[in-house]
């Protein structure tokens, strides 16, 4: 294939996950807002729904380990990938039809919504487990994990771009244009899908791969390659707990600015953007260059010690009462958090192999999910505990911090022990070329 040829191929391939962060902005941001504010919808309803999506998580596991060893058509990932991408397409369109037509008689709503967002979720973990597979066996050597991460920056585009379209096209709410908008997305995931997905596949070394992975069963699988495996285990704790460390604050900057800084709505808006061109700038710093420099794990320890020190700094900031500061420090902390995403993404890819690059992925999909859940719950309850024991939202905030401190300190020092080639994945993929 000509340099130019490839070089169509790999922006074909990001066509992917745009389609992807698009679903998730209407799913995760338009609807949202409408069940709760227009539909009036019990907020706890929605939560439990949007839940689902992650609490199917775990499937990953096995959707991962049916691509690695039963290819369809003779290819492993690219069908999986394309029925995700159609399962994201029919749930986004289910999601917002029935909320439309069935909210207002809940009995009658709950069991449809329940089967909506769990067409969604399958979908949309079978799509990005298999896609991500899907680069780490089309990148090889150092240039995987750069890959990895600017299709993940491609990601982040789509969402802000859809974030754009969507508001523009639903300025004001109207149930039958929700509808179309809806039916249009889904068809567009679907059409974008089929742009990216096609003739993206190496077929070569794929039979064989595909024999060996399903030569034991599922159950098998697990144990030894994932429960047995420190390397393994260790990694998934790595992921939580740097996920809970730079995301428990997620949805609690706003009001910490608000109650211990004394920030207008205005200004303390701005701070997602802030965060979020931090986040932004790091990822594309690392994917064209930082990664090929200083590799993924030390990257990774790198974005995790700027965490530490921002999560500090903002404690601190919080007891000088110094507003002007904290902004900067928010560019910061979406910096750091991004140096640490890239280099995790880049880990991740690392303790991959050719067999069990779907299982795998799964494994780290599933901590990322957790992380996540388990970030927003977890600094819900320290804030509120906190704040309860002593009436002050200054140290209630300044707890929630010092926790993401610990949380980042604990994955930091699991990072030192971390070997790719130590897992036992690797052994199986390095036993056929031994013998």
């Amino acid at each position: 294939m000509s340099a130019a040829a490839r070089i169509a191929n790999h922006v074909r391939l990001g066509a992917f996950p745009i389609a992807y962060g698009l679903s998730g902005v209407l799913i995760g941001g338009t609807l949202n807002r409408v069940m709760i504010a227009e539909l009036r919808l019990p907020a706890t309803l929605v939560a439990l729904l949007f839940a689902l999506p992650l609490l199917v998580s775990p499937l990953r596991l096995w959707l991962g380990y049916r691509s690695d060893g039963f290819p369809i058509l003779g290819r492993r990932r690219e069908p999986y990938l394309l029925l995700g991408a159609l399962l994201i397409g029919a749930g986004v369109a289910a999601i917002a039809n029935w909320t439309v037509r069935t909210a207002a008689t809940p009995a009658t709503f709950v069991p449809g919504a329940v089967l909506a967002f769990l067409l969604y979720g399958v979908g949309r973990n079978l799509a990005h487990n298999t896609y991500q597979a899907l680069l780490a066996e089309k990148f090889t050597g150092t240039v995987r994990a750069r890959a990895v991460t600017l299709y993940e920056v491609v990601t982040l585009l789509g969402s802000v771009i859809g974030a754009g379209a969507l508001g523009r096209a639903l300025e004001h709410y109207d149930p039958a244009r929700l509808v179309a908008v809806a039916n249009v997305v889904g068809l567009v995931v679907v059409a974008l899908a089929v742009l990216a997905v096609p003739g993206q596949e190496a077929r070569a070394g794929g039979a064989t791969h595909a024999e060996t992975a399903r030569g034991k069963p599922f159950g098998e699988v697990v144990r030894d390659y994932v429960f047995a495996d420190p390397q393994v285990r260790r990694l998934f704790v790595v992921v939580i707990c740097a996920f809970i460390g730079t995301l428990a604050q997620d949805v609690l900057l706003e009001p910490y600015g608000a109650l211990v800084l004394g920030l207008s709505v205005g200004a303390t808006t701005r701070l997602t953007m802030f965060w979020g061109l931090g986040v932004l700038a790091a990822m594309l710093l690392s994917g064209l260059w930082l990664l090929r420099v200083l590799g993924a794990l030390r990257l990774m320890r790198i974005g995790l010690g700027v965490s530490i020190a921002v999560f500090s700094a903002v404690a601190a900031v919080g007891l000088a009462g110094a507003p002007e500061a904290f902004r900067w420090l928010v560019l910061v902390m979406g910096f750091g958090t991004g140096l640490a995403g890239a280099g995790l993404l880049g880990s991740v890819v690392e303790f991959t192999t050719p067999v069990r690059a779907g299982l795998l992925m799964g494994v780290w999909g599933v901590a990322n999910m957790l992380g996540h859940a388990a970030g927003s719950l977890l600094g819900g309850v320290v804030v509120d505990t906190m704040r309860l024991a002593t009436g002050s939202a200054l140290a209630a905030y300044s707890a929630l911090f010092a926790f993401e401190v610990a949380m980042l300190a604990l994955a930091l020092g699991l990072t030192l022990r971390l070997q790719p080639a130590a897992t036992r994945a690797s052994g199986e993929a390095a036993a056929p070329a031994a013998s």
